[in-house]
């Protein structure tokens, strides 16, 4: 009887062993999922909000140069009646970027360059830690699976070793970014 008692005991033991490293494994599994999703959302948000500043940048940068190559424009080589005809348009023109500043009062290029580059460091920040992360999660997976016992579980659900973020060549240069 206390044989079969032992027995059991230990069958017991070896079950619920095996339960919680399958669940662990699974667990592990999943967190490697979230954490590939998350460099996914990352590089999502680092397309989006990079592409849509730069783009309000290179348009904000355009409409300044030309509202400085128009005001260039008139003042050089004039008579003093070109000059008053100039100066009126002139107006006209600073009115403009009056209109447009309290319109929008932050909407300077300087600030604009300045939200961009700051937009770059958050973006890559983000993607930095989603890539850590993934990598923090392959770690844990990939030692539950080979370590014994556990691996004997591992073998038996089909579970492999999944691979670390690297980056590709292409990938590892810098970003041009042509404004």
């Amino acid at each position: 009887m206390v044989v079969f008692l032992i027995i059991i005991v230990i069958l017991a033991v070896v079950l619920l062993w095996w339960i919680g490293t399958y669940n662990g494994i699974k667990k592990l599994d999943i967190k490697v999922k979230e954490g590939l999703s998350g460099i996914d959302v990352a590089l999502t948000k680092r397309y989006d909000v990079l592409t849509k500043l730069l783009d309000v940048v290179k348009g904000y940068q355009k409409h300044e140069k030309e509202i400085l190559t128009e005001v260039i424009k008139l003042r050089s080589g004039m008579s003093m009646q070109e000059r008053n005809a100039a100066n009126q348009q002139m107006d006209t023109a600073f009115g403009r970027i009056n209109l447009l500043a309290e319109n929008y009062p932050e909407l300077k290029s300087s600030n604009n360059f300045v939200q961009l580059q700051n937009a770059i460091v958050d973006t890559e920040e983000h993607l930095q830690a989603a890539r850590r992360l993934y990598n923090a999660n392959v770690t844990a997976y990939n030692s539950m699976i080979v370590t014994f016992p556990n691996n004997i579980i591992a073998g038996s659900m089909g579970a492999v070793a999944k691979e670390f973020f690297e980056a590709e060549d292409t990938k590892r240069q810098d970003v041009k970014m042509d404004l």
